[in-house]
């Protein structure tokens, strides 16, 4: 059995650096939740930021910038829904994250979040403001749940 356990984002960061496959630590953080074993071991943590793309970050966003565990079935999926719990609770209208096409989004799904779209990925790096790709620069996919058709709305 595993339960939700909240963190301090010493110890999300921490388990990021250790488990996660293709990324690094993010930068910040809104708030992080983790998932615990029986014996009381940290077995995965979701790190909810704001959105990382500018436009997306209306204050009613948010995303999940690192979600990883150690393999422990039904733990992506419980963070997952626990961050949208979370994001509700704390006034947020929708929550997303990407992960890389080659990932099948099972957990997402098995959680509630739906398909959006795809992102073609690339570099953040522009001549204006050059930077170092610390992140694979393949396809995403990206998904996420809440009042996505109003922010559409709302930009048109």
């Amino acid at each position: 059995m595993i339960d939700l356990r909240p963190i301090t984002q010493k110890d999300a960061f921490a388990f990021v650096k250790e488990y996660h496959r293709h990324h690094g630590v993010p930068v910040g953080a809104l708030w992080q939740h983790g998932v615990a074993n029986d014996a009381g071991e940290l077995i995965g943590v979701a790190v909810v930021g704001r959105p990382v793309a500018r436009r997306l970050d209306d204050g009613f966003t948010c995303e999940v910038t690192r979600l990883c565990t150690d393999g422990t079935p039904n733990a992506c999926s419980m963070l997952y829904s626990a961050a949208w719990r979370a994001a509700q609770a704390k006034g947020f209208r929708r929550i997303l994250t990407y992960i890389l096409e080659s990932e099948d989004g099972g957990s997402l799904r098995a959680a509630g979040w739906q398909l959006l779209g795809t992102t073609p990925g690339n570099s953040w790096s522009v001549p204006s403001r050059p930077r170092e790709d610390k992140h694979p620069t393949v396809p995403k996919l990206k998904f996420g749940l809440g009042a996505w058709r109003e922010l559409a709305k709302a930009a048109a």
